[in-house]
């Protein structure tokens, strides 16, 4: 048997640790440096998660609507429109209240889409109308300068087969039509269109009684335009069905003319004391009411008197002002009245004198036109109740 020296016995011994520790205490070290470094990871993997999570996003505010609650929007018509903004800043001045809409107009024509325009007005804290008119409205100024009657006149413009009814329900005026509705739709921001207003009238070459057109014509066109701003995105359009105001038996049903609700957001009027039938003096409601209340035999849509002014032939314009801002409050429908603010025929401005000046600069000074439109205000659709 062989007898251990002291160098066997110490390297026996130190063997002997060594195993001891590799099935002991190393597994314990190694367990414990497992369960420290999952913690670590642990520890280190929840800021991190923490860090990189999605925050919740915080309510957005209520845009509120066009108009608000209790309001009626005070809107201006200027011969220049936006080109230049001299007749706006005298009306404003005159009036003593910043007009919420402003209302300028296009034909099919000559007009492309042009940014700037609308930019300017909705710079100056303005909703932009458009009237968008299907016609070459070059005709109607060489007939004016030549110095025909007008309703010769009124026979010459309205005779354009090139914008006939029927050639815009079929697509052949697709292309430029489109041009417009992805520049409206780039815009952002809401603009109100009225399209081929004042139709149950004869002057214009999209009523049903000239220009070779037909009864239905006018709703198909109307569909049509609307269905491709919906197929290009142009969602951002508030549609304005405006006739002008019934003035005798003669002209059509203007439910024959509506498109449906589905493809109206305002209903609007065009209406003037001091022209044509309604060269004597009549109030507000005894031009207006007739028709409102034909309007609303098929549709609840707002009201939107379109077009207004009045003439001061008779003396009287300050005193129909005064009437029709007293009558105007009993008209829950109404949710606004554009003013056509421009010397033309007849001279309808606020400015045409100190008393009218001041008739409509008291009259708008009430609260009910005390506020202020922003681009993100949806567009009242529905009547207040």
């Amino acid at each position: 048997m062989a007898r251990l020296t002291l160098p066997r016995g110490a390297m026996a011994l130190i063997a002997a640790l060594l195993l001891a520790y590799a099935f002991v205490i190393a597994p314990q070290t190694a367990s414990g440096e497992r369960k420290d470094a999952a913690a670590t990871r642990t520890a280190t993997a929840e800021p991190s998660m923490t860090a990189t999570a999605e925050p919740t996003p915080s309510p957005r505010p209520d845009p509120g609507l066009f108009p608000p609650p209790g309001k009626t929007f005070i809107g201006v018509m200027t011969n220049e429109g936006p080109y230049n903004f001299t007749a706006v800043n005298a009306f404003t001045a005159a009036a003593k209240r910043q007009p919420q809409v402003m209302l300028f107009g296009a034909g099919w024509a000559t007009a492309a889409f042009d940014r700037t325009l609308f930019d300017r007005i909705s710079d100056r804290g303005m909703l932009p109308m458009l009237a968008w008119e299907p016609w070459d409205y070059q005709l109607d100024n060489a007939a004016r300068k030549k110095g025909f009657s007008a309703r010769k006149i009124d026979r010459i413009r309205s005779h354009q087969p090139d914008y006939r009814l029927s050639r815009i329900s079929r697509g052949s005026l697709d292309a430029y039509v489109l041009s417009w509705a992805q520049g409206i739709k780039s815009l952002g921001y809401p603009v109100a269109i009225r399209f081929a207003h004042e139709m149950n009238g004869d002057w214009y070459p999209w009523s049903e009684a000239v220009n070779g057109n037909r009864p239905g014509d006018y709703v198909k066109a109307w569909r049509h335009v609307h269905d491709l701003f919906t197929a290009a995105g142009a969602t951002n359009v508030i549609w304005v069905w405006s006739p002008n105001v019934r003035w005798d038996n003669s002209t059509p049903k203007l439910s024959t003319l509506y498109p449906g609700d589905d493809y109206v957001d305002w209903v609007g009027l065009s209406g003037y004391y001091g022209t044509g039938a309604l060269s004597t003096y009549r109030s507000f409601d005894a031009i207006f009411n007739q028709t409102i209340k034909e309007i609303r035999a098929f549709t609840h849509r707002p009201l939107v008197i379109t077009e207004t002014g009045a003439s001061d032939g008779k003396g009287r314009k300050a005193e129909w002002i005064r009437q029709t801002f007293q009558l105007l409050p009993r008209h829950k429908d109404i949710i606004g009245l554009i003013w056509f603010e421009v010397n033309k025929e007849l001279d309808w401005r606020i400015v045409s004198s100190p008393a009218v000046t001041k008739a409509f600069a008291q009259s708008v000074a009430a609260s009910r036109y005390d506020f202020t439109w922003s681009s993100a205000m949806l567009p009242r659709t529905e009547i207040e109740k």
